[in-house]
């Protein structure tokens, strides 16, 4: 897969990060244990395989007395991503991952979204919004399905809740035509598709939604989203939790051979309100 260069950026992060710690006479672990990670992340880090939380870009600085270079890369780095800040680690995470396993609740996911769908979704959340903006916040989000046009996708697996299917987002054909491209994902094996039913009442992670990644050089990661703001769990026991989760939904879930003529139905059913209307 190539790299964007929003990787060669962070790579470069990464380079000066370790020229610095090794001109502070510092090994990994002991930089991670003065800036409250650990050594094995430092190394991470300075390979560019995974980005450091805001406030640890501070800490460093501090350790290294490096005069706020990596507080302000970090801040220009951030500025230059087309994904909501609390968001934009995650999306780059994304890229490098061999496995993607997501939940939603309430929509599709971002990586299945069709332009109509993500537009509907962006003009609810931003109505006085220019154009522009809007246009340009919907690329940004198709652009990041292209991983899975990759010949080296992740494998993706997604739970929705049956509510995703059935909220009309942008009208009757805007979702006919968004769960039909669902159903293609499912059929062509691009994404194994499980819906998890109203008859199956309380769930785990009621309302939330959740992704875990998991990546050849790296621990796996947990993503869950609130209001404006979102957390990229990558401590071993917290992350184990939410993998215990998700084999939950997944258990309660329709299996991916009874949820796709679920999703069929209801996009013919949209179809037919499209005609009436």
């Amino acid at each position: 897969m190539a790299k964007s260069k929003q990787q060669d950026a962070w790579e470069f992060f990464g380079e000066l990060l370790k020229e610095r710690r090794e001109a502070a006479g510092l090994s990994q672990g002991e930089l991670g244990r003065r800036v409250f990670v650990s050594g094995a992340y430092i190394g991470l880090f300075e390979q560019g395989i995974r980005k450091p939380q805001l406030d640890v870009a501070v800490r460093i600085d501090e350790v290294l007395q490096t005069g706020g270079i990596f507080e302000r890369t970090w801040r220009k780095l951030i500025d230059k991503s087309p994904y909501a800040s609390y968001f934009q680690a995650a999306a780059e995470l994304e890229d490098m991952a061999t496995k993607i396993c997501e939940f939603e609740s309430t929509a599709i996911p971002g990586l299945l979204q069709t332009p109509a769908y993500a537009r509907a979704v962006v003009h609810a959340s931003n109505p006085l919004a220019t154009d522009q903006y809007v246009e340009d916040t919907v690329r940004g989000r198709l652009d990041r399905s292209a991983i899975l046009r990759d010949a080296t996708r992740p494998m993706y697996w997604v739970i929705l809740h049956e509510t995703a299917l059935r909220i009309p987002v942008g009208g009757p054909t805007v979702m006919a035509e968004q769960l039909d491209h669902l159903a293609t994902q499912a059929r062509t094996r691009v994404a194994l598709i499980q819906v998890l039913p109203f008859a199956a009442g309380a769930y785990p992670q009621m309302g939330k939604p959740l992704k875990l990644m998991e990546f050849e050089e790296a621990p796996p990661t947990a993503y869950t989203e609130a209001v404006y703001s979102g957390n990229l769990l990558d401590d071993p026991a917290v992350v184990k939790r939410a993998q215990a989760t998700y084999d939950l939904l997944r258990a309660a879930a329709l299996s991916p051979e009874v949820s796709l003529p679920l999703i069929e139905s209801a996009a013919e059913d949209y179809r037919r309100c499209a005609r009436t209307t």
